[in-house]
């Protein structure tokens, strides 16, 4: 009995709100939250379509990132980001990193020993290129590009490396960001 009292007077309220000339209210607030829901449900599904930057392993490019890491440190440098990545032959991987005005930063990037070309582009805030280097394959050091870089604005900074490979599409690739601090 109880629950068919419940059920008559949310009855009525549905009545009193379609026929209060609070109305049009009811229904605005409706198609916003409408709205706001398809919104959210659309930036949801749109998110599963990202490319996500997965991890990878080397042995030869981990040895030869320890050993790059070992030198710096030596010199005064310290590690402020690093990761594996899996690349994809000739598509670039961008890499967004903070950098403050005036610090002395290194940036190393390896590429697979059996890629032909490697390519290194740095961007500033406004889209402008401040930094590109290339290497290729049979040079000395060809699967490492390393230059330092001094930021004029403390801003963020897009890096944007890129290897080239004929035989492998999917290539793994190590970069590191290091900073002086003595």
């Amino acid at each position: 009995m109880q629950l068919l009292n419940t059920r008559t007077a949310a009855i009525k309220k549905l009545t009193l709100c379609r026929d209060s000339p609070n109305n049009y209210l009811s229904m605005k607030n409706f198609t916003l939250l409408a709205a706001l829901y398809f919104l959210f449900s659309v930036q949801a599904t749109a998110q599963n379509d990202l490319i996500r930057r997965a991890s990878c392993s080397d042995e030869s490019i981990m040895k030869q990132a320890d050993s790059v890491k070992k030198e710096f440190s030596k010199m005064g440098f310290v590690v402020v980001k690093e990761a594996s990545m899996q690349m994809e032959s000739e598509y670039e991987m961008a890499i967004l990193v903070p950098l403050t005005e005036g610090s002395l930063y290194h940036f190393i990037f390896i590429g697979d020993a059996s890629s032909k070309l490697y390519e290194v582009r740095m961007y500033d805030s406004d889209e402008k290129q401040v930094i590109y280097q290339k290497k290729r394959w049979g040079d000395v050091d060809g699967n490492v590009i390393n230059f330092p870089f001094i930021p004029k604005l403390s801003e963020f900074y897009a890096i944007r490396p890129v290897q080239v490979n004929k035989s492998k599409k999917n290539l793994c690739g190590y970069v590191m960001l290091m900073k002086k601090v003595k």
